[in-house]
């Protein structure tokens, strides 16, 4: 049985703010701020600033184009259309790459977080169990998974205000934590060897880690094709979510770092387990391993979701393999969503091969696949704008901040972060693979996709009729 069919609009803003907030809110808050705060001490609340707003700026970047021309894939689809059809190449499939390892990471956390409650049993157990069921949800409808994601989104805010509140507490109401002299204060963010530790070097060093905890987010630009009013969700999602964000990690940055000394932060276990601890919460290790379970599954659902709606995109366009093209009755790109859980189990086995130290350096060729995108998203929209005419430009109904001065300094800021990564000998072998993955996309590109193909006729993928199989 076939029939016509094109990707569903069940997206709402509510969908679309939490759906960034579960992509970029995760592991990279509540255990990889430790890695940050260790490199630069207090100093990193700037790493966080500076960063925050360059990715504000990109978003702001993606949302012009977005708004402009929402189609399904859409960085890809703006780099293929402003700048070249091997720039979209390499876009969309590094931003695939980007989801499918952070993926990885966090199925083989799903499991070890279940291993707290439940040692005894297998990890691959609670492993597949999880493939399984982001696997359907992801097959049902766009709406389920948006609601899916909207919850999951939910308990991790809830954790993090609480958080952010008892902290507080701690703070000003003078609580001393348990068994030790430290009195919880503002003072704690300069008393211990300054506010800088570390100098101008530990700061630059933690900014790509900060970085890291950022990633994600662009996948606001991926709803596009399936948002129910593109002009109206987008603007207001791209301008409530990167300011929530900033703001959930600065204040819990600021928060911990002034209840515990910058240096014992993630010595003795984790320290939001501490916070909930000397607020008299018995039960705060387990209340935290729910919302690290939260997180967990959140990231991956939107992990899922980004790289399949990006190969769906790409495959419109010739650039992924036609296969991908497929929807099921309710619009979704089934074919998608059973490769990337193939590629999930195939990762387990190998997750179980990988020593953990190793888990630094893919964390930092994620790292470059994110700056990767984020500077061709900021690239794509200078181009944009240079082929727009005044009259063009006038009319964007949501431009971006700052033009031309602010996509300046963020497209500085992602170079500088390149740079940094190939002079810091821990990140420097994630330089080396993204430049051979670049090299081998080129190559993939020169083969199997045609270098003539005209993007023209396909200026807005999501319309196309696509085959749909029973």
């Amino acid at each position: 049985m076939s029939q016509n069919s094109t990707l569903q609009r069940g997206l709402n803003t509510r969908h679309i703010r939490f759906l960034a907030l579960g992509s970029a809110i995760g592991t990279g808050l509540f255990y990889g701020s430790a890695t940050a705060i260790k490199m630069a001490g207090p100093s990193v609340l700037l790493a966080y600033i500076v960063a925050g707003i360059a990715i504000y700026i990109v978003m702001r970047a993606l949302g012009e184009m977005a708004v402009h021309n929402p189609v399904s894939g859409s960085f890809s689809h703006y780099a293929s259309q402003y700048i070249s059809p091997l720039a979209g190449f390499t876009t969309g499939w590094t931003y695939v790459f980007e989801m499918v390892i952070v993926a990885l990471a966090d199925v083989t956390a799903f499991g070890i977080y279940m291993g707290f409650w439940y040692p005894d049993v297998p990890r691959w157990i609670w492993i597949l169990s999880l493939i399984m069921f982001l696997g359907a949800i992801n097959l049902i409808h766009v709406k389920v998974f948006g609601e899916l994601e909207f919850w999951l989104s939910i308990i991790k805010v809830t954790a993090i205000v609480a958080m952010i509140l008892g902290g507080l507490g701690l703070m000003f109401y003078g609580f001393q934590a348990d068994h030790s002299n430290i009195v919880p204060g503002i003072s704690n963010l300069w008393i211990y060897d300054g506010f800088m530790p570390h100098g101008i070097a530990g700061l630059v060093a933690c900014l790509s880690v900060v970085v890291f905890a950022f990633g994600g987010i662009e996948i606001i630009g991926i709803t596009a094709g399936e948002s129910q009013d593109p002009k109206t969700t987008l603007p207001k999602a791209i301008n409530a979510v990167p300011v929530r964000i900033l703001l959930f990690y600065v204040l819990t940055i600021f928060v911990l770092m002034s209840i515990f000394p910058w240096n014992q932060i993630g010595s003795q276990g984790s320290p939001f387990v501490q916070i909930f601890e000397n607020l008299g919460i018995k039960s705060a290790a387990n209340i935290l391993n729910i919302v690290v379970i939260s997180a967990a599954v959140s990231a991956i659902n939107s992990d899922v979701f980004g790289a399949g709606r990006m190969l769906y995109g790409m495959a419109n366009r010739g650039q992924a393999p036609r296969v991908f093209q497929k929807l099921s009755r309710n619009g979704v790109p089934w074919m998608t969503v059973v490769v990337m859980a193939g590629v999930l189990l195939t990762g387990v086995v190998l997750n179980y091969l990988i020593p953990e130290n190793v888990f630094m350096i893919i964390a930092s060729i994620a790292t470059f696949a994110t700056v990767w995108v984020w500077l061709m998203i900021l690239l794509s929209q200078v181009a944009m704008r240079r082929k727009l005419s005044t009259a063009e430009i006038k009319a964007l109904d949501f431009p971006v901040w700052g033009w031309p001065y602010a996509p300046a300094f963020a497209i500085g800021f992602m170079m500088f972060i390149l740079v940094m990564m190939g002079y810091f000998p821990d990140s420097r072998p994630a330089i080396y693979v993204g430049i051979t993955w670049l090299i081998l996309l080129t190559i993939a590109y020169r083969i199997w996709v045609k270098p003539d193909q005209n993007l023209g006729k396909k200026s807005n993928p999501i319309h196309q009729n696509v085959e749909i199989e029973s």
